[in-house]
Order: structure tokens, then sequence, then C-alpha cells
């Protein structure tokens, strides 16, 4: 029986650490660039080196993230580093970019690529296309419920988040962190935009709410679940947490180790409350088991803090100038670090009991007083955010160790032998002679022990075989050096196993579509917008109504917007599609005339390439701003720029609408009563709130407008230009027509 993996993640050597010796089966990390987790420490190619050397000695898998979106002047950059991760002998690449992911597979044939969650992967039709590209292993979105998972009938690995960090935007689905903070979360620089305070307005009046998080998730933890995901037939559970401490990823690779362990072994595998606390203590914004287990709204969201909440340690009972008095309801320690009622967090370096005396601990129900350097001026809640003993404990790891057995055969002037395997690999050594002893022979029981001194050495004995004659002498520094080289030569081997590497030559993609004529394509959001498109006479309209596109299908050339969510495809057949995602191009591209939109996120021109059979035309992502255009090559093919237009920042399966002003109601239809909702952060700009079906998209605060870099697009060979209409007029849209045909020349 096959059984399930353990992924753990790793953000430096101290991380990889913990995660081999706590149990972790494969462990996922990242070079300096290209990974989706810039702000970790990552590894430098030495270190790469090192640590997939320490993982294969341990018999741990390496998978390393190449996971974020390519500009075409970092292809062959991240090729050539794709092919030393390769050289150095990693396991599998977690990969996003389709460019890239069909030149690495193209390049490097026997490489395994597993396809990120950043890639959307929530449908059958979606894993297919990924699978003939070359993907061995798919990790499924967050959103999907374990019944929609089993579901799915593919011949890939199935991977799955059990623990961790949630995106409350659909992974790779986000461009909030991109348009609004100038970091890409797709090129892993999210500034976390989801974490921030928001205020939800309906009809320009706000809707009171009980926390100013609105879309900031808890925490995912299915270790009492652990059993229904392993008979779903999921081949590997993995842990969020690349940016999170050493002993964090340590404590938690344990936990899912114990329950995974438990479950084959037919053990209660609850967690139990002793473990639940340290977790808490370690890290947590409150658990959820998230869309796996059908959680919705407040099940999910946490909308009353973003960050780390602890675990209640007491309550502050009185407060001065001076000190705060705090009545315990755990115990607590020096060096302990607590947040108090007033959000201000420190780390308990001087603590008194109530008799103001200074002590190292006190003890549940106890008085704990403390110099108030925080200005306290309320009464409330005490979180421990800290445990020092928690910390000290979890440094405390036993090493692994690899069972082996041996063999050793000495006999009367002959070379020693060793023979030590792992059940996988083996090694024969031979030195030195045995002799016949003068004196004082070397008994069987000094030769097996000196023999299988394996120490401080990765290994343990399983079992010994000897085959020693009696009356022999034998130098115990011989024996020592035989054991050295043998254990020293097996070391080697597990460290240095690889598979074959196999390198093509790049094939001729010289070969490109024929410039076009410039067209001007628009996004309508109703049948005014569509009139008004109409009457301009732009070449290509899009729509995401189906009433409207019926309604002037065979009267104008119109396409029909899919959903970026589709669970089960409809049938389509000599329709014209704009789809979204790669399920549906992988569906419909054979039988109707599809275009491709800006939110498969393409970057560059190997994936226009990879795509451009299935859609006869590609919209570029939004993330390629006109200023980094001049960089791309795009010439001559059959690509679409938005010139102007309101993007989606976010798709969500989480509803605020429902959770904050229908109470989490069944009974929910206030989208569909012409509400008109929206989210509004600090500096008051406004971001509109649209729903779909159940889906909530988040739009950009305002337009984007690169209508000025026109001329800059035709140099390029960029001829067809979207606009994205949200709520523009007749009066307003003439306007903007009027500006791209001036700037086109016309």
């Amino acid at each position: 029986m096959k059984k399930v993996e353990l992924l753990s993640p790793v953000g430096n050597m101290e991380t990889l650490y913990y995660a081999i010796h706590n149990g972790a089966d494969a462990v996922y990390f990242a070079g300096k660039k290209f990974g989706a987790r810039k702000f970790a420490q990552n590894f430098d190619e030495e270190e790469i080196v090192k640590a997939i050397k320490y993982c294969h000695l341990y018999g741990v898998k390496v998978y390393m993230t190449v996971n974020t979106l390519i500009f075409d002047d970092e292809l062959e950059e991240v090729l050539n580093y794709i092919g030393f991760l390769h050289q150095n002998g990693v396991d599998a690449l977690i990969m996003q970019d389709i460019g890239l992911i069909a030149k690495t597979h193209e390049r490097y044939p026997n490489l395994d690529i597993h396809i990120s969650t950043q890639s959307h992967n929530h449908n059958a039709k979606g894993i297919e296309f990924f699978q003939n590209l070359g993907a061995t292993r798919i990790v499924l979105d967050r959103e999907m419920s374990l019944d929609e998972i089993k579901a799915l009938d593919i011949s890939l690995e199935k991977e799955v988040f059990v623990h961790g960090a949630l995106c409350v935007s659909y992974s790779g689905c986000c461009l909030f962190s991109s348009m609004n903070g100038g970091r890409s979360g797709n090129r892993g620089e999210c500034v976390a935009s989801c974490r921030l305070k928001y205020d939800l307005y309906k009809n320009d009046q706000k809707v009171p709410t009980d926390g100013e998080y609105l879309l900031s998730t808890k925490e995912l933890n299915t270790l009492n679940r652990i059993g229904e995901l392993i008979d779903a037939g999921i081949d590997s559970f993995k842990i969020e947490g690349r940016m999170k401490s050493a002993e964090y990823v340590g404590f938690v690779t344990r936990l899912y180790r114990q329950a995974i362990d438990n479950y084959y072994s037919k053990k209660d595998i609850e967690v139990s409350e002793e473990d639940l606390y340290s977790l808490k203590t370690l890290y947590n914004r409150e658990f959820t088991e998230g869309y796996l287990f059908n959680n919705q709204g407040r099940g999910i969201m946490n909308i009353t803090s973003p960050n780390h909440l602890g675990t209640h340690l007491g309550d502050v009972i009185e407060f001065d100038d001076k000190y705060i008095k705090i009545k315990l309801a755990h115990d607590v320690k020096q060096e302990d670090g607590i947040r108090l009622p007033n959000g201000e967090g420190m780390i308990l370096n001087r603590i008194y009991d109530d008799k103001m005396l200074l002590i190292n601990s006190l003890k549940k129900g106890q008085i704990l007083i403390i110099d108030n350097k925080v200005n306290l001026k309320k009464k409330g809640q005490v979180r421990k955010t800290v445990s020092k003993e928690l910390l000290d404990s979890l440094k405390r790891v036993q090493e692994k160790k690899i069972p082996v057995s041996i063999t050793i055969i000495c006999k009367p002037n002959q070379e020693l032998k060793m023979t030590i395997s792992d059940y996988q690999n083996t090694i024969t050594k031979t030195y030195s002679k045995a002799e016949i002893a003068k004196s004082s022979p070397t008994s069987k029981e000094r030769i097996t022990s000196q023999i299988t001194k394996l120490g401080n050495t990765p290994f343990t004995v399983q079992e010994i075989k000897e085959d020693i004659a009696d009356n022999i002498f034998v130098s115990i520094k011989d024996l020592n050096e035989l054991r050295r080289q043998a254990v020293d030569d097996l070391i080697t081997l597990r460290e240095n196993k690889k598979r074959q590497v196999v390198i093509n030559e790049d094939k001729d993609d010289s070969i490109r579509k024929k410039n076009q004529t410039p067209r001007i394509n628009v996004l309508v959001r109703n049948e005014e917008q569509l009139k008004a498109s109409l009457k301009n006479a732009v070449d290509n309209i899009y729509t995401d109504i189906y009433e409207l596109y019926i309604k002037y299908k065979d009267r104008a050339n119109i396409y029909l917007r899919l959903p970026r969510v589709n669970l089960k495809h409809k049938d389509y057949s000599c329709e014209r599609l704009l789809v979204t995602e790669i399920g549906s191009l992988e569906k419909y591209h054979q039988d109707n005339d599809v275009i491709g939109d800006y939110t498969l996120n393409i970057t560059n021109h190997e994936t226009v390439k990879t795509l451009s059979d299935k859609a006869k035309l590609l919209t570029v992502s939004p993330e390629i701003t006109p200023p980094r255009l001049t960089n791309t090559n795009f010439i001559n093919d059959a690509v679409e720029y938005i010139i102007y237009g309101r993007v989606e920042l976010m798709i969500m399966k989480y509803c605020p609408i429902k959770m904050l002003d229908n109470h989490d109601s069944d009974n929910c239809n206030l989208c569909s009563l012409g509400n008109k909702y929206y989210l509004m952060n600090r500096e008051k700009e406004i971001f509109p709130i649209i729903n779909t079906k159940h889906y909530t998209h988040i739009m950009h605060k305002e337009p984007l407008d690169n209508i000025s870099y026109i001329k800059d697009c035709l140099k390029l060979g960029i001829n067809n230009f979207r606009v994205e209409l949200f709520d523009e007029d007749e009066q307003e849209i003439d306007y903007i027509i009027k500006k791209i045909r001036r700037e086109l020349g016309d």
C-alpha cells in the first residue's frame, strides 16, 4: 500500500533540518529567484546543492519552487537555472508559468514537473492540459471540497494543502498586490493586501461589521480529518509555511507525521489538547478545516485580526501608569511573548509576583505584574504569542536514523570484509587482514561491537550478520577504518543518487503569425454599453451576460466570456467564446472560435506559442506594464493588450456580502437586488464588488489608461487593443473609442 507523502515547507537550512528530522517525506523550497515566496530567506546555489544532498541522504525528496510568472527577458536565465537544478538531482519542480512549463519539458524531458496551485487547478480539463505538457502532479486549488477532489477522474498525482495560511482569492487569480502595491503576488512579492483594513459599503452607506479585516482568512488545520483525506486518494499532503520559523515547521510536521502514521497503524489520530495548545501558541489566526470540509463565511474568515493570535494567557484586572496587573489563566515564564488588549506586544523580560518580587515564572491562577511600557489604558484579554519553554523544547530534535544491515567477515590471513546495506543500496569494502592470534584473540563480540558503532552517523543497525573465525587477531584501528570507509561510501551514494539528465536542443520557434490590421475589442457589462460599442464600429465585443450574447450573436462579432471557476463545463459548439481559465481553453478550442483572456496570466512569448494553436487571440496579462512591453517578444503574435479598463483584482469563493450584510443566511439574494457594494481601504480608495453565481469579484479602484502607449504597441507588432468597460455610459465610451482611434491614426 502506497502511503501518502508528507510535504513540508523550507525557508532556510535550519528549517530544512527541522523538517527532515520531524518526519517529512519531501520538502519544497526556492532559490533566490523565481519562487513565490521571494521574501523568505531562500537558498543560494551552494546551499541548494548542500540541501539536496542532505535530503537525499535521509531519503527525503526535494521539490524546488520555480512557480512565478516569467517575463521574456528572464526566460533563458531561468531555463539555465532549471538545468542547474536538474544536474544536481532535484526530484521535481513546482511551476506556474505555462510557457516555462512547456519549454522546460521540451528541453529537460525527464525532469518531473508539479503544477503549482498558482495555476488555478480546479477541473479535469485544465489538469488534462497540463498532463499533455508533461506534468506528473497537480497541486489543487484550496477552494476545492473533498467531494470535488474525489470526483476528479485524473491520472496525475494529487497534492492538497492540509495546513497553514489560506489566500482569500483563488491562487494565481489575484492582481491586488500587483495593481495596488506595485509588487506582484504572481512573482513572489505579495504585499498581503488581504490582511489590511477595509470597510464594506452598500449603496454608499457603510455596513456595520464586527471587524475591520474583511478579507483576512483563518489558518487551515486538518489534523483531525487525516483519515478522510487519506481515504480520498490524495497522494501528497502539503504544509504551507516557507516564511514560518524552524520550530513551527518542525512541530507541524511532527504532528502530521504522527497523525498519518497513527492512521495507517489504526491508532487514534485525534490531536491532544496539549499539542493543540502548543500549535496555537506557535501560530494561529484561529483554525479552520477550510473549503476541503465545506466551511464557509465565518468558518473561513477571521475579520477581527490578521495576525498571530497566540493563546489566552489571562486578563488585565488593574493598571496604572507604571504597572499592569494580570490574572493568569495559564502558566507564564520570563521571556514569553504577550499581546495586550491595546494590540501592543512585548517580551516579558521583567515579571513580578503580587508582592512585587522579581521572579522567573508564575502559575495559572496567580497574579502577574509587568511594567506598563505600552501606555495601556484599558482592561481586557492578554494573549501569549511566544512560549520560551515551548521553543526550547522544540529545539531538542531527535535526529532521524536510517536502518541498515551489516555483514562482517573475518578470516585468518584474509582481508577484512564489510557489507553495509540500507535495503536499497549496498556497499562492500575490504581492508587490511586478520591474523591468527598469537596470545590474546579478538573476540567475536568485540569485533561485532566495534563494526556496529555507528554513533554520530545517519545510520542505525537493524540486523548484523557475521562470519568470524575463532582465535584471530584484528586491529581495532583497522576495524574502525573499514567501518568508516563503508559508511562514508554509503553516505556518498545516498547523497548523490541522481536520475539520468536528458537535455534536448531547442526547437525552432521563429515562425510567427503575420502582422494584423489594428483592431479595437471591447468588454461590455450591459446592453447600453454594447449598443454604444456597435455604434462606434468596434471589432470584437465581449460579454459575460449569456442573454446578451444570444440576442446579438447573429448581428455582431460578439464573444461570450466564460466564468473563471468551472467545476463542470457546459457543452458549446460553433460558438464564439472568451475563455478565462485553462480548462475551458482545453475543452472548447476544437469546436469553437476561442479567444484567451488576460486571466490566463500570459507574460511571455513561450506561453503565447504554447496556447496559440488553441486560441486565435490571446490577451496579455496587465502585469506586463507599458514600460515592460519593450522587453517582450510578442512581435507579430496574435496578442491583445488592455489599453483601457478596470480589471479584476480577485475572485473569491468567500462572499463578504453574504457574511456581513446577510449574516451568513442560507437565503442570500442581496447581490441580485441591484445594490451596489464596494470595499474602501484606509486611503479612501474604492474597490467595487461584483457577484456572479456565488463567486465574488473585487475590481480595481480605477481604470487602467494605457491609451497613450498605443503607438509603442504598434511598433512592437501588437495590433489588438482591449477596452474593459465597467460603469461607463455612452458619452464616455464615445470619448474613449475616439481617443484610441486618434492614437491609431484613424
